[in-house]
C-alpha cells in the first residue's frame, strides 16, 4: 500500500477515537446554512514522508496533483494573491470583488526584505541560501505576518517552511529536506492536498539547486475532522489502499521560475472513487 495511505488511516482513526470535540463551544467556521461547524480535533500531529522512497499521494481517493501543483506555483512562483491567476476555484470564497485574498500567501512571498547581500523576497532568499550556504540552519519562510493579519481574507493555514540540507551516506549528493508547519488542517478536504503540493515544492527547490528531494516533516497544531465529514472519512479509510503512483518533474528544468504544470508527470496513479461535493466550512 501507499505509505501515505497508512499514515492517513492511522491519523484519522486516532482523531475520531481519541480526539477532542468542539461541539457546543464557540467556533468561528460556519456551514453554508449558517450553523456552526464543529470538529473532532487532535493536537500536535506529526507525519513524516520520504520522497526518495515514494511520492505521498493517497490512493484511497485520488488527489488532483495538477491542481495542487498549480496552487503552489501560484503562491511560491507567481507570488500572487489574486484568484484570477489561479486555474481552480478553491479560493473563490475568500476573494473580494477584484479577486484578491488580501495580504495573504503569495502577497507575503513577493515582499522584499533587506539582507546584507541586498534586497530579496522570501523565495529568492531560500534559493540563494541553498545555493550559497546550504548547511545554514536559517533557511525558512514565514507567511504569518502579524502586522498584516487584519488585511488577510484568511489567515494562512500552512504558514512556514524550514529547509535543511543533509548528505547521503557514501555520496557527495546533497539532500534537501523540509518541515511544513500548519496551524490548522481540515483533514478530509486538505490534508493530502497540502502534503502533495509541498512535496512538489520540495522537489522543485531540490532540482533547482542540484540536490535530491529527501524528507518532508508535516507538523499540524490542530488536525481536525468536521462533524459533517466524519461519515465520509469513515467510509474513505475503510477502503483498500493501492500502490503509490510514480511522480516526477521534468528533469530538464533547472530554474525554479521555469516550472509549469506541464512539467509534472504522474504514472500509474490508481485510486478509489472520488468523494463528491464535500461540504466546506467558511
Amino acid at each position: 500500500m501507499s505509505y501515505a495511505d497508512k499514515l492517513f488511516i492511522d491519523m484519522c482513526q486516532d482523531i475520531i477515537e481519541n480526539g477532542t470535540s468542539t461541539e457546543g463551544e464557540k467556533v468561528r467556521p460556519k456551514w453554508e446554512d449558517g450553523t456552526s461547524a464543529y470538529t473532532v480535533k487532535q493536537f500536535g500531529v506529526v507525519n513524516r514522508y520520504d520522497l526518495r522512497k515514494e511520492f505521498p499521494a493517497l490512493t484511497l481517493r485520488k488527489t488532483a496533483l495538477k491542481s495542487a501543483f498549480d496552487e503552489i506555483l501560484w503562491i511560491w512562483q507567481h507570488k500572487s494573491n489574486n484568484i484570477h491567476d489561479l486555474h481552480s476555484h478553491i479560493w473563490d470564497s475568500w476573494a473580494d470583488e477584484t479577486g484578491s485574498i488580501g495580504k495573504a500567501y503569495g502577497y507575503q512571498m513577493q515582499v522584499k526584505h533587506q539582507y546584507k547581500e541586498g534586497m530579496m523576497d522570501q523565495v529568492d532568499r531560500v534559493l540563494y541560501d541553498l545555493k550559497n550556504n546550504p548547511y545554514s540552519r536559517r533557511i525558512m519562510t514565514n507567511l504569518y505576518v502579524h502586522q498584516d493579519l487584519h488585511e488577510m481574507n484568511l489567515y494562512p493555514c500552512a504558514y512556514s517552511m524550514t529547509f535543511n540540507v543533509t548528505k547521503e551516506k557514501d555520496s557527495d549528493r546533497l539532500v534537501l529536506n523540509a518541515v511544513l508547519n500548519q496551524r490548522s488542517n481540515d483533514v478530509l478536504a486538505a490534508n493530502n492536498w497540502n502534503v502533495c503540493q509541498y512535496s512538489l515544492l520540495l522537489m522543485m527547490m531540490a532540482q533547482s539547486c542540484d540536490m535530491a528531494a529527501g524528507r518532508l516533516l508535516h507538523v499540524i497544531a490542530d488536525a481536525h475532522i468536521y462533524d459533517r465529514h466524519i461519515p465520509l472519512v469513515k467510509e474513505l479509510i475503510a477502503r483498500t489502499p493501492l500502490t503509490a503512483p510514480k511522480v516526477w518533474l521534468n528533469p530538464e528544468v533547472k530554474d525554479f521560475y521555469a516550472f509549469t504544470t506541464e512539467d509534472l508527470h504522474v504514472e500509474n496513479y490508481e485510486a478509489g472513487p472520488q468523494i463528491r461535493n464535500i461540504p466546506i466550512a467558511i
